[in-house]
């Protein structure tokens, strides 16, 4: 039985409230044996998505093959899209796994998220021509291209390093005349449209962007995690094992031993078999724009804990168990009670939670006064969401671990995203989670490392790599 398993949790409060409060917690927690189980299921998986097409883990491939030396030199440009903001990089490779680096960050607004994938890519264009103005030193007459790594966290069916269909929008995309078409060509098409020197070298996924950037100063990096807005994973591949993959007869993957997989890893078990959904999660499921997709990523990313907690609050509102059944209008709207409230919620260490009855009552609007137990039992909410998206994340860290082989090797894994760098106790929770995997003596050879932006430099190395391939 794990530590929340107890299910003691006390707040200053009626028996009632520390009842309700009990029962979330069981209703959060995931147990070593569901871990073990989803561990398990995550290793059948990915066999499956290596082994032919339309799995549910899609395990891409990424056409990029060995690893940064970290001797690497040049300048390259970076382009990163993969949730509110575009950031614009250029990094110059120094050697020595040393770089520097200028960008600016661009608003994606909801109506380009919600358009046309023309008008999006108008705009991402637009942004890279801003920058190249304001920052760069262009490339003189006859001098080659600048070369751009295309940092696209969002599932893209490669075919090769420079090409690759749009299967899906995730974490609240839904741009129109986008799934089923090339997004490196439709970025290529904007740029040119803008007669801008700039050649769009790779698609990089954010996890594989993720790996590199690490791998560029610890070239042992064994998988590269977003868990941060959205939730995904990359690691390398015997490519003997990607029995999916016919490389063409000119593609310079053939000659490889190894590759770096793109899992798309939130759409784990949309079949519903292994995880643990409660209501609130069914809820969250049921008023997103990707109903029935992406589970996974919907219990464990930043996107989705401050809704999934929402719904649990709402849920005491109507027993009158909280708030004394006072709402307020920001409880009341979908995403209307935001992850970082959560995470400043659990880093409140006043006795009487006063932070938490500042953000309760004045940002979220809460009309009556918060009580003590209002307030504890909030964040004993926020414990429990965060804990269990933890422990589901050391699950799929566990599944390639396992089937890597490399439970009880020194490895590195490095990590980016928000809720891993903000969320407190996150990191503490997953090793907990493969502690209980593996055993103590496995779990301390696993050594995780905060990448942050960590795609923007991988992207940049990655379109390095594809320059030096020759691949235009």
């Amino acid at each position: 039985m794990t530590a929340a398993a107890a299910y003691n949790h006390q707040v200053d409060g009626t028996e009632a409230q520390n009842k309700a409060i009990n029962g979330l917690a069981q209703e959060f927690d995931v147990t070593t044996e569901r871990l073990r189980t989803i561990t398990n299921q995550f290793v059948e998986e990915m066999r499956k998505g290596l082994d032919h097409e339309g799995a549910t883990v899609a395990m891409i491939p990424s056409y990029v093959t060995g690893r940064p030396t970290g001797e690497e030199v040049g300048r390259y440009l970076a382009l990163d899209l993969g949730g509110t903001n575009l950031r614009v990089c250029e990094f110059e490779l120094k050697g020595k796994g040393d770089y520097s680096v200028k960008q600016q960050k661009f608003v994606v607004s909801d109506a380009l998220k919600t358009g046309d994938m023309r008008d999006l890519c108008d705009y991402i264009a637009d942004s890279v021509d801003t920058f190249l103005t304001e920052h760069c030193t262009l490339p003189g007459e006859g001098e080659e291209k600048l070369q751009l790594g295309y940092t696209f966290s969002f599932p893209v069916l490669q075919t090769e390093i420079n090409r690759g269909v749009l299967k899906q929008w995730t974490k609240g995309f839904s741009t129109k005349n986008a799934v089923g078409k090339d997004v490196a060509l439709t970025l290529q098409e904007a740029i040119s449209r803008r007669n801008l020197p700039v050649n769009v070298a790779a698609i990089v996924n954010d996890t594989v962007g993720t790996l590199m950037a690490y791998a560029y100063s610890f070239p042992d990096t064994v998988m590269g995690v977003i868990l941060g807005t959205g939730t995904n994973a990359s690691y390398y591949e015997k490519t003997a094992n990607i029995k999916k993959w016919s490389p063409a007869e000119n593609d310079v993957s053939a000659g490889s031993d190894e590759m770096v997989v793109n899992m798309e890893w939130g759409a784990f078990d949309c079949e519903r078999e292994v995880l643990p959904l409660t209501m609130y999660d069914n809820k969250v499921n049921r008023q997103s724009r990707n109903i029935h997709q992406q589970l996974f990523e919907k219990m464990i990313s930043g996107m989705y804990l401050g809704e999934i907690a929402r719904n649990a609050m709402l849920q005491l509102i109507d027993q009158y168990l909280l708030f004394n059944g006072e709402s307020s209008p920001a409880l009341n709207t979908q995403w209307g009670f935001e992850t970082a409230y959560l995470t400043a919620i659990e880093n409140d260490k006043t006795a009487d939670l006063s932070e938490t009855k500042q953000i309760l009552e004045e940002t979220v609007g809460v009309a009556s006064s918060t009580t003590l137990a209002d307030r504890q039992m909030v964040k004993k909410i926020g414990e429990f969401v965060g804990r269990r998206a933890a422990r589901l994340a050391a699950s799929g860290i566990g599944g390639v671990m396992s089937h890597c082989g490399k439970v009880g090797q020194e490895s590195i894994i490095a990590i980016d995203g928000s809720l891993f760098e903000f969320y407190p106790k996150f990191e503490h929770h997953i090793r907990e989670g493969l502690t209980e995997l593996f055993g103590q003596e496995a779990a301390n050879k696993v050594r995780f490392a905060l990448a942050r932006d960590g795609s923007g430099l991988g992207a940049a190395i990655i379109a390095m790599m594809a320059h030096k391939h020759g691949k235009h």
